[in-house]
């Protein structure tokens, strides 16, 4: 079993999609094992998106990332990082797929309501970022 983290971010949340998004993601059996609300602030948001820290969109980012509540997620399930990034659609909205979450609720590239892990490495970093062990139910 493969895990993958999931997040809904502050644009996702002050629209009320969050139970979209979840309902989404247990009708395409991606089960959640842990789940939260936080509220990241810069320096959480700049430590998260370290890999990023050269690029331009960085400092856009983590200031949206730090700008309201979020909802994290540990989602499991044969090959749930492709299938969680499938259902997500491309990082910009307007390549994404009809009926994918960014597709249907993005309003931008960066306010696009949800993040997901890109492979195993990352999703083992980023799941640890926001988790300890006795958080995730298994």
């Amino acid at each position: 079993m493969e895990r993958t983290l999931s997040i809904i971010k502050p644009d996702g949340v002050e629209r009320g999609l969050i139970g979209e998004v979840i309902k989404r993601l247990e009708a395409d059996d991606l089960k959640i094992i842990a789940m939260k609300m936080i509220h990241m602030t810069k320096a959480q948001a700049e430590g998260f998106y370290a890999v990023h820290k050269q690029r331009p969109f960085f400092e856009s980012l983590t200031t949206f990332m730090s700008s309201g509540p979020a909802v994290v997620m540990v989602l499991e399930g044969e090959n749930v990082i492709g299938r969680y990034r499938e259902l997500m659609g491309a990082t910009n909205y307007k390549e994404a797929a009809e009926g994918t979450i960014r597709k249907e609720f993005a309003t931008d590239i960066e306010k696009n309501v949800v993040h997901g892990s890109d492979a195993p490495q990352t999703a083992a970093f980023e799941i640890a970022y926001f988790f300890n062990s006795f958080e995730i139910v298994r």
